[in-house]
């Protein structure tokens, strides 16, 4: 879909803000999105003791939703590439929406396991949409750090998803948690559809000032999606394989986070309810702060010192924190400091996003949501693998540390791989 032309703005004229309310719609959507993902992780004890579920049925639950997120996610976003991120994404959201709602429905492992694979099935896509979307409505020069507000809107509801879905379970049961959760994204979907358009030249309310704004230095590279050499191109760029084993750890840290954390601080460190809820949450808290400086510390290093070290540099430096901080949270006896570790090395990696999905917008032009499905594809082997994974290292070891150590080294290895990745090095050109 190419843009369309552009009128000559008067340059008296005060650029319009719709951007804004794209950028807000937008972090509403992440949300939602973390609230109906991160519930389950919470809402798990309950769930197991009420279908009978042990922790290795549970893990398929959970690897369940990533499967399907990870099978769908370039098909998905090479439609969105082709077809605009206002039906896409209206799409990706009703179905969730759904599927979240009829968890609620759900009376086995088989029945549990069809739902969450539905779920992540209408899921997949949603992110690299997003980055779709950011490449057509947010300047150049503002993109890692609204990625980064993107990224603080996302974890700041998985950090406040536990301490909500505890209190409205303890009130009304975790089926109907699922409901209400489902809820807010049909009401998402509905403002999404009626405001957005694809292009901002097309929105009735962004005046010529702003779309040329937006569109000063944007990437217009040839949009054509057909073809083996299109695909070719894409897996076998120099770039494309190093961020995308990149971004395993930061999944794997995130699914445990959401998944099996809970149950880490439960059975290893004695939390129990309020503090429970609260602990399980402080990573994602934590992870707002991250976001936040991050973004804007990507985009300051790339004005200073060009794009090469303000993407490449700012990943691979958070990237190797993270992975001292997991690791030395395995040392440690106290409880209040391994929680403490585990939410600076979250806090870490979420300070790369703006920097990594950054990366994804200058080397992908017209195709970002296909080269940022690639890498978060990718990442879901994290999602896929790690909650079998920590049960299987539970069960072999009897010691949560020893899957805390082994996601400290994914981020250790995250970290060499921006050695090689040159953000100025784009795809399709």
């Amino acid at each position: 879909m190419s843009p369309p032309s552009l009128s000559v703005p008067d340059p008296t004229v005060r650029p319009t803000r719709v951007r804004h309310g794209v950028v807000a719609l937008a972090i509403g959507l992440a949300m939602v999105t973390y609230l109906d993902r991160a519930c389950i992780g919470t809402l798990a004890p309950y769930i197991m003791a009420d279908l009978s579920l042990s922790k290795g049925q549970m893990s398929t639950v959970f690897s369940a939703f990533a499967f399907a997120y990870a099978l769908f996610e370039i098909p998905t976003a090479w439609w969105a590439d082709r077809q605009g991120t206002r039906r896409v994404l209206t799409r990706i959201v009703l179905w969730w929406s759904a599927f979240t709602m009829a968890t609620a429905a759900a009376a086995g492992v088989a029945s549990m396991v069809i739902i969450r694979f539905l779920f992540g099935l209408g899921e997949a896509g949603a992110w690299p949409c997003v980055a779709r979307t950011f490449s057509h409505w947010v300047p150049l020069s503002q993109r890692g750090r609204v990625q980064g507000i993107f990224f603080s809107g996302a974890h700041l509801a998985g950090g406040l998803t536990p301490m909500v879905a505890l209190a409205l379970n303890s009130h009304f049961g975790w089926r109907a948690v699922f409901i209400i959760f489902g809820t807010l994204g049909l009401v998402w979907a509905f403002v999404w559809h009626r405001w957005f358009r694809d292009e901002p030249a097309q929105h009735p309310s962004a005046n010529a000032a702003e779309v040329a704004l937006i569109a000063e230095g944007r990437i217009r590279a040839p949009s054509s999606h057909e073809g083996w050499t299109y695909w070719r191109r894409l897996f076998a760029h120099r770039n494309t394989l190093p961020l995308c084993l990149s971004y395993i750890p930061n999944s794997c840290a995130f699914y445990f986070c959401i998944t099996w954390l809970p149950t880490y601080l439960k059975e290893k460190h004695q939390f129990e309810n309020l503090s429970l809820g609260f602990f399980s949450g402080l990573p994602l808290i934590f992870a707002v702060t991250g976001d936040l400086f991050g973004g804007a510390a990507t985009d300051w290093a790339t004005r200073r010192f060009g794009l090469r070290l303000g993407r490449a540099g700012v990943s691979g430096l958070g990237n190797l924190l993270a992975g001292l901080a997991m690791i030395a949270a395995t040392f440690v006896h106290n409880p209040y400091a391994a929680i403490g570790l585990i939410s600076l090395s979250v806090a870490a990696t979420m300070f790369t996003l703006g920097a990594t999905w950054g990366t994804c917008l200058d080397i992908g032009g017209a195709h970002v949501g296909v080269v940022s499905a690639a890498m978060n594809t990718s990442g879901q082997i994290g999602t896929i693998f790690g909650p079998p994974l920590v049960t299987w290292l539970l069960a072999s070891t009897g010691d949560w540390n020893t899957a805390i150590l082994v996601i400290g080294g994914l981020f250790l290895a995250g970290a060499t791989c921006w050695l090689v990745i040159d953000p100025r090095d784009r795809v399709f050109e």
